[in-house]
């Protein structure tokens, strides 16, 4: 089902949700009741509650917002360090410098094409990524440097590769929610208050009120969906994606 359908579907539950208790409950409201005969206490802990709410909702978007940030920073940091590997490895002899330039390759392009799915689908890295990445490092470690020119390119190459490894370590611990499940029980239960906290203001069923809590309640629905779509930045919404890896390595995944 498409994100924008389930989104669509919950506003709408929202809203007529709001409308079927507005219903019910000036159907069952006895015949002396009063609206307007509202406490203040009501009205000010209901000002309050909405509040609170909003900057809990606020904090919890830039959080995710933040999340999917640093996971884009951890693939352009590889993608960076794999290009310049590529490109350092120019001064060694030709036979070791097509060895490890294929063997980048053949790790982006397994990253772009099989990896990416598999996080997206599964929320973690694939083992022949990793096994093809230590391939990389193997052949950077194990050649010794023959002339002062190779041995000045060998500790950044070195430096490449860890950097390489420590932002895929990093993305693959990206690939989980930020959420835990605690936050997720407060935004609901505080979503469900705060609508709820509507009714005890008593409000009447005219159409711009009815109008204007249904519509409260499903911008609060979509702010909690866009916490959700934001919360799995390798696999929902508006995610993290592979361009980085692409730009550096245009051929890969052809």
């Amino acid at each position: 089902m498409s994100e924008w359908l389930v989104l669509a579907l919950a506003m709408a539950a929202a809203a007529v949700v709001v409308l079927v208790v507005t219903f019910v409950r000036h159907r069952t409201v006895s015949e002396d009741d009063d609206p307007s005969d509202t406490p203040d206490v009501i009205e000010y802990m209901t000002m309050m509650i909405g509040v609170v709410y909003a900057i809990v909702l606020g904090l919890a978007i830039a959080g995710v917002w933040e999340a999917r940030g640093v996971a884009e920073d951890h693939v352009r940091t590889e993608a960076q360090a794999l290009h310049e590997i590529n490109e350092r490895v120019r001064v060694y002899p030709p036979d070791v410098r097509d060895r490890i330039r294929n063997d980048v390759a053949a790790y982006v392009d397994h990253v772009v094409t099989t990896e990416w799915k598999t996080m997206a689908d599964h929320g973690h890295v694939t083992g022949r990524g990793t096994e093809l990445l230590n391939r990389v490092r193997q052949d950077v470690t194990d050649y010794e440097p023959r002339t002062d020119y190779e041995a000045q390119a060998y500790q950044p190459l070195l430096d490449q590769v860890t950097a390489a490894d420590t932002a895929r370590t990093a993305r693959a611990d990206s690939t989980a929610p930020t959420m835990p499940g605690v936050v997720w029980f407060g935004l609901i239960t505080g979503a469900v208050v705060t609508v709820g906290l509507i009714f005890a203001l008593q409000i009447r069923r005219t159409a711009r009120e009815v109008i204007l809590a249904g519509l409260f309640a499903a911008l609060i629905a979509f702010l909690l969906f866009l916490i959700w779509d934001f919360d799995a930045p390798y696999s929902r919404g508006i995610t993290a994606t592979a361009d980085p890896f692409l730009t550096h390595f245009p051929d890969a995944g052809k």
